[in-house]
């Protein structure tokens, strides 16, 4: 199975990565990082119920730094990523539990230009199949109109029956070349 991928270009200065010697993989870097975090750590006291009330829904895509992007510090918010920023089913339970068990109140939801989404369709799922033998149980929620996967994703929240908290559902873009917010209007 082919999908395309948009790259990103080399960052000019690239940034000091941790390291555990040539032979270690990945997760053995990111380990390494944890034990020097850890070591500087301090425990912040904080409840796991957000400062700000507010659940971020956004996309898994890496070139967004969705803390830095939106002034938040650590506690401030619940955040909530996937492939796409989608409401999801899965979105919508951990939405449940942020406003009826944390009490978040305002949910954000975050979209982004050249978003991967847009380059795959259902197919992926049949050639999933055909590759596996079984055909996965969840959509993979392809769009090609960001705005209007936003408003639906927006659409999704406000009426969900378990959220009791939608009158403060907002949608967005977000510009990855740019780093600007684009609001979306729920009605076009």
């Amino acid at each position: 199975m082919s999908t395309p991928a948009n790259l990103p270009a080399e960052p000019s200065a690239p940034r000091p990565r941790p390291t555990t010697g040539d032979s270690g993989t990945v997760t053995d870097r990111l380990v390494g990082a944890n034990r020097s975090y850890a070591s500087a750590f301090t425990d912040p006291g904080m409840d796991s119920r957000p400062v700000l009330h507010v659940a971020v829904v956004a996309c898994m895509d890496a070139r967004i730094d969705l803390h830095a992007a939106l002034g938040l510090e650590l506690g401030d918010c619940h955040t909530i990523r996937n492939a796409g920023g989608v409401v999801t089913d899965d979105v919508i339970r951990s939405l449940t539990i942020s406003q009826r068990g944390m009490g978040t109140r305002s949910v954000i939801l975050i979209h982004h230009t050249t978003c991967g989404l847009e380059s795959l369709t259902e197919d992926f799922r049949q050639e999933l199949e055909v590759e596996v033998g079984q055909r996965p149980a969840w959509a993979v929620e392809s769009f090609s109109d960001v705005d209007q996967d936003v408003r639906q994703s927006m659409q999704r929240v406000r009426t969900s029956p378990f959220l009791p908290h939608t009158d403060d559902v907002r949608g967005f873009v977000f510009d990855v070349t740019t780093g600007l917010l684009r609001e979306i209007d729920p009605v076009v």
